[in-house]
């Protein structure tokens, strides 16, 4: 079904794939390091094998990593961007040791630079970034944004003006997220909706490249342009649009998770949900 939930990392990475498996999990997104903090330890030969055992162990076929939250590669400020794309590069290493298949960068915010100006840093940023780390299999996906604030990656064109300015991109995907791509404008929410916004989304990017989803409802409504994640048919999205993702035969080899609010049991409730969307016909 390739379906999972964001796992929290606390006690040790390879913790995350255990608390996967108990939620019967195929896949899990993970962060590979602390989300609000710049620094961390180089990863151990004994952490990296403990992982890929645990991994291994629990049957969870995909995992996958979102990048560090402080990261901009759209940053106009030199400084903040050299330290954006160091940082970048060391997820990828770390994803790399790990064997993670992924890692989601959300589109940064050029600030009062301009929509141009930061998609020319974005794309500057991610070519060296794969430059540094040539040979590597790990892939990087962009995310959709709400588009708060001045962030990139809130309309489709936007992510193929980074990608076309990206020498050597034929490691760069699309991560697609519900909640995100709805409050940017694009109405899920019903059937026409939903088709327009994936035809346009293959129009643009090309369906073949969107290798991944975050199945997020939103508390927000439609073209709201602010980022809140709300628990599945609980928000403003709605259950049909979630029963046409789960249902959509393009999509369902695609890695799927909820990145919805983590309180008491949902997770296990917002999988249930999604599962039987799936599979019943």
């Amino acid at each position: 079904m390739n379906l999972g939930a964001h796992m929290s990392m606390a006690g040790g990475l390879h913790l995350a794939c255990e608390r996967g498996r108990d939620l019967a999990c195929d896949v899990i997104q993970i962060f590979v390091k602390n989300q609000r903090q710049w620094a961390a330890a180089p990863l151990g030969d004994a952490e990296v094998s403990q992982y890929r055992a645990s991994q291994k162990a629990s049957g969870i076929h995909t995992a996958f990593a979102h990048d560090t939250y402080l990261i901009n590669l759209a940053a106009a400020d030199a400084a903040m961007w050299k330290k954006s794309v160091d940082a970048f590069v060391d997820e990828l290493e770390r994803c790399e040791a790990l064997g993670l298949a992924f890692l989601v960068t959300h589109p940064g915010s050029p600030g009062e630079s301009g929509e141009e100006a930061g998609i020319r840093q974005m794309s500057r940023g991610l070519t060296e970034a794969l430059s540094r780390t040539k040979g590597f299999r790990v892939r990087v996906l962009l995310e959709t944004t709400a588009g708060q604030g001045s962030t990139l990656g809130w309309k489709f064109e936007q992510m193929k003006a980074i990608l076309d300015g990206v020498k050597e991109a034929d490691r760069i995907g699309f991560c697609f997220d519900t909640a995100h791509v709805f409050a940017a404008g694009y109405d899920l929410s019903t059937a026409e909706g939903y088709e327009s916004t994936m035809d346009s989304f293959d129009r643009v990017l090309g369906i073949k490249r969107l290798e991944a989803f975050h199945v997020n409802d939103s508390k927000k409504g439609l073209g709201c342009r602010v980022d809140r994640h709300e628990n599945i048919g609980k928000g403003m999205i709605g259950l049909d649009a979630f029963r046409r993702l789960m249902r959509d035969p393009r999509f369902k080899k695609v890695p799927k998770v909820i990145e919805t609010p983590k309180e008491g049991d949902m997770d296990s409730v917002n999988l249930g949900l999604l599962r039987g969307m799936a599979s019943n016909r």
